[in-house]
């Protein structure tokens, strides 16, 4: 039997996380006995006191067991938690020494969407990759720069931890999960049972760039503002650098520090998204598009475009506009 501690943090955290975990795991359980075979998993909630209040009071949730009642444990789950990181690590750091311990004595560890904040905070992500909801990837990089944050991935799998994407790619982990412990069968079975896509393995088609703004260079926001009002006409770094009295050098420098993008990357990133809003809403075909954010080779438009969400623009349109669903 492997022993599975969800854990039942203080604050507000994602009932969602909670259920779903529960639910699809003690399936799986349920799956086993049916076919003749004993249960694999002991699932409990585990927390820091007896009645643990979240969403402002909203939900009471009673955990099984409290941390110092747990000795042995085989699998952490670290649930999104809400809020500022900063608070919500502050009000569950007791967590902290019993998840190092346990990891120490082979427990592995898992985190869902913006509980990687939590994760990283233990220290035990540094120098390793992670995933986590990609509205927050400048906020986590800010936090954490030792830590190898990849923001398209659904999920991370190195030395025993894990970590999945943003919001219900939790549900991906799981089923990678239910395939590590109990075999590729189980793991069809449970995501066909549940509904989920098995196998994915990127949040790209999900990502909408919005450019990160909350820095305080100025002149940067202008450079940023100037590219997603002219993204059709061909941008230069020079040309920006003359616009906005800044040496190339120090450009380039202070717009990857404050935007977590070089130059060229975000001018990309802008065009990308504008094609994107176009293949879900219009009837332009994709060479359209493709001239209406300044694109003139077909060839190179789809490289870019596959490469930034994981799709080919055909595929994209097919899958999110639609008139292109129900033709």
């Amino acid at each position: 039997m492997k022993h599975i501690s969800i854990l039942i943090p203080e604050g507000h955290s994602s009932l969602t996380n909670i259920e779903g975990t529960h639910q699809i795991l003690s399936e799986v359980n349920s799956f086993l006995i049916n076919t003749g075979k004993p249960p694999l998993f002991t699932i409990q909630l585990i927390g820091l006191s007896k009645e643990t209040s979240q969403q402002n009071g909203l939900f009471t949730i009673n955990p099984d067991q409290l941390i110092q009642d747990i000795k042995k444990t085989d699998l952490i789950i670290i649930l999104a938690l809400h809020g500022d990181p900063g608070k919500s690590v502050e009000l569950n750091k007791e967590f902290i020494p019993w998840i190092l311990q346990q990891h120490k004595q082979g427990a592995e560890i898992a985190s869902f969407c913006i509980g990687a904040f939590f994760l990283a905070a233990t220290g035990l992500l540094k120098g390793k990759q992670c995933a986590t909801h990609w509205k927050l990837a400048h906020e986590f990089r800010s936090m954490f720069p030792d830590v190898k944050l990849v923001d398209d991935k659904i999920m991370t799998e190195e030395d025993g931890i894990y970590t999945s994407g943003g919001a219900y790619s939790y549900l991906n982990l799981l089923i990678y999960l239910i395939e590590k412990y109990a075999g590729r069968d189980m793991a069809i079975l449970a995501a066909k049972t549940f509904m989920i896509d098995i196998d994915r393995s990127s949040q790209s088609p999900f990502i909408i760039f919005q450019g990160q703004k909350n820095h305080e260079d100025e002149p940067i926001k202008k450079a940023q503002e100037f590219i997603e009002t002219n993204f059709q006409d061909k941008i230069t770094v020079d040309q920006l650098a003359d616009r906005f009295a800044l040496g190339r050098r120090s450009l380039e420098r202070r717009f990857k520090k404050a935007t977590s993008n070089t130059v060229s990357e975000y001018i990309q990133r802008v065009k990308i998204e504008v094609a994107k809003k176009n293949l879900e809403t219009s009837r332009k075909n994709v060479n359209e598009v493709m001239y209406d954010v300044g694109y003139s080779d077909t060839k190179a438009f789809r490289i870019i475009f596959k490469k930034t969400t994981g799709m080919t623009p055909v595929d994209y349109r097919n899958k999110y506009n639609k008139e292109a669903i129900f033709s």
